[in-house]
């Protein structure tokens, strides 16, 4: 018997991620540069940990409804009715996932069938085209270098009579551009139009940097948005960025109730709930100030954009904490090649190709300390030079 006959195709069409495998080289280094990691280098706010803990000793361990506990839905639904004007008196429902992963697949196994084609900007999310490919859809990159803002004009193109939905992520994963708030506008628009699903992947929102207030005090109002411009659409945030909570695997998504239904019961035979301790502590994650953590990443952006440019190409991140520099063609080098050449120097990045069809870039993530951050930011020039 041949156990690897019983592998589908569709899965076989799938790669290992390229980040796992930066993070597998990773544990066999001594003492690397690791500017690979996306994920938040502070803990988890001390209030968040003991309301889990409480919840653990107090016997909160159960299954929870599937949709998710009726306190954390409430809080969502008030943020979304707060944050955008018109939705207050719309109507949507809300689901509880685990993580916002655990949402785009539901969402996709939920809405995307073989023949239909999902609209992804490339750069993209890395878990992006396989999700369509396990939903039995077509991934259709649309180009949006050099600026990486994913235009009704770029998109355009693009649509045809099978197109069924557009992964649309703001701040972006792997480049940190922020979506204006004219393509927004346009691409909520155009998607409504062409009756395409517009998912909009928000899971960094609360990391935007672009925006000061005529004092220039950074504001406390979230990056634009999609749902700004229409309420016929997915919109999925989560906690692990913003509190930290990566291992917890909380989110939510907010959408029409025909399809939010149909992910309910999808996520009823498949993660069944979110985790239930987790959900007590997102309930209080709504009510702490994440400010002093999002403006040290500010600090770091900063740092990133004054040390690279000059001698990379960068487009300079608006929000999330990456940045997607090009490889200076003078050293005639792919983005392979280049995070090849740095590995070997102890500095871990992940090269462009992973996110895109392009293998020109690489991205490194400035969610670490100050003093790695430093030292790989240096490593980096002496590798240009």
């Amino acid at each position: 018997m041949d156990p690897s006959s019983f592998i589908t195709d569709r899965l076989k069409a799938i790669d290992a991620s390229g980040i796992r495998k930066v993070f597998d080289l990773a544990a066999k280094l001594k003492d690397p540069v690791n500017l690979s990691i996306g994920q938040p280098d502070f803990d988890v706010p001390q209030a968040l940990k003991e309301a889990a803990v409480a919840a653990i000793r107090q016997g909160f361990n159960r299954y929870t409804v599937t949709q998710g506990t009726q306190p954390l839905r409430d809080k969502v639904a008030g943020l979304i009715r707060s944050e955008f004007a018109n939705w207050k008196d719309a109507p949507f429902a809300t689901l509880i996932t685990s993580g916002v992963s655990g949402g785009l697949m539901l969402a996709l196994l939920c809405c995307v069938q073989p023949g239909d084609e999902v609209l992804i900007p490339d750069p993209y999310f890395v878990m992006y085209k396989h999700l369509v490919t396990l939903a039995g859809g077509t991934a259709v990159l649309v180009d949006t270098y050099p600026d990486f803002q994913l235009t009704p004009q770029r998109l355009a193109r693009h649509i045809t009579p099978r197109t069924k939905m557009l992964l649309f992520n703001s701040p972006a994963n792997p480049t940190g551009v922020v979506a204006t708030d004219q393509v927004c506008r346009e691409v909520a628009r155009l998607c409504e139009d062409k009756n395409i699903l517009l998912l909009s992947d928000e899971i960094y929102d609360e990391f935007c940097y672009q925006k000061t207030d005529r004092r220039g005090t950074p504001p406390r109002d979230r990056c634009p948005s999609p749902a700004q411009y229409s309420t016929n659409l997915l919109l999925l945030r989560g906690y692990s960025k913003t509190y930290a909570m990566t291992g917890w695997r909380l989110g939510y998504v907010v959408g029409p109730a025909a399809i939010v239904d149909a992910m309910t019961k999808l996520q009823q035979y498949s993660f069944v709930c979110a985790p239930s301790m987790a959900q007590v502590a997102g309930v209080l994650a709504h009510d702490t100030d994440m400010t002093e953590f999002i403006e040290a990443y500010r600090r770091k952006r900063n740092r990133v954009i004054e040390h690279l440019s000059g001698t990379f190409d960068l487009v300079a991140p608006g929000g999330a904490f990456y940045a997607f520099p090009a490889v200076p063609q003078r050293l005639g080098m792919s983005g392979s090649q280049f995070c090849t050449r740095a590995v070997e120097k102890g500095l871990l990045i992940i090269p462009g190709n992973v996110f895109s069809s392009r293998d020109t870039h690489f991205r490194i993530s400035y969610a670490c300390d100050d003093q790695m951050l430093d030292r790989g930011l240096d490593m980096l020039l002496d590798l240009a030079r």
